[in-house]
């Protein structure tokens, strides 16, 4: 019984419950938001239970632990940051493109309304073409069809699709085309 008392006092007493008052204050500082600070302890928490194998026995648990809080934090405002300029970066893409006319929005709508009702063998196979790009070898390989089964399945969504190009109304303007390339 002595010997496991022994074991006991040489492993490191790991109190963190009684380090929650510091670490709370900390991050209250550090976030100036009881929310944030809330989550941010909670983070390092997660971080510390992780990493409780490299705390040194013997050390300071509450400097340990306040360690971990603040590298917490730094990670935040870094990773914040970045989203940041990333989303700065993408305004600027945003403010230099033009909104289409009127009608190409919607008769892009018409035209993804229609390859949305094709069939899903129809529609998988041409997309893989006329979307992805990939040869009627590669698309058939994909599909893992053979290659004229797949070359019938873009045939027939071709049909279908220009089926609805010819009974759309008339339209003033007309200068999406849809898949006339050869069958």
């Amino acid at each position: 019984m002595l010997r496991k008392q022994g074991m006991k006092r040489s492993m490191p007493r790991f109190d963190i419950v009684g380090q929650l008052g510091s670490l709370r204050r900390y991050a209250n500082s550090l976030t100036r938001d009881s929310a944030d600070a809330e989550d941010l302890v909670h983070d390092a928490l997660v971080r510390a239970y992780e990493r409780r194998g490299t705390f040194r026995a013997g050390g300071n648990l509450r400097a340990w632990l306040l360690s971990i809080v603040h590298n917490a934090f730094i990670d935040r405002l870094r990773s914040r940051r970045s989203e940041a300029a990333r989303l700065e970066q993408a305004g600027h893409l945003a403010d230099s493109s033009t909104q289409a006319p009127q009608e190409h929005s919607v008769r892009l709508a018409q035209i993804r309304e229609a390859f949305f009702e094709l069939p899903d063998e129809q529609r998988s196979a041409l997309h893989l073409v006329a979307i992805e790009g990939l040869t009627y070898e590669q698309a058939a390989k994909a599909s893992g069809v053979p290659l004229g089964t797949l070359m019938s399945r873009i045939g027939r969504a071709r049909a279908a699709l220009r089926e609805m190009e010819d009974n759309a109304p008339a339209r003033a303007i007309n200068h999406l085309r849809i898949v006339r390339g050869e069958s």
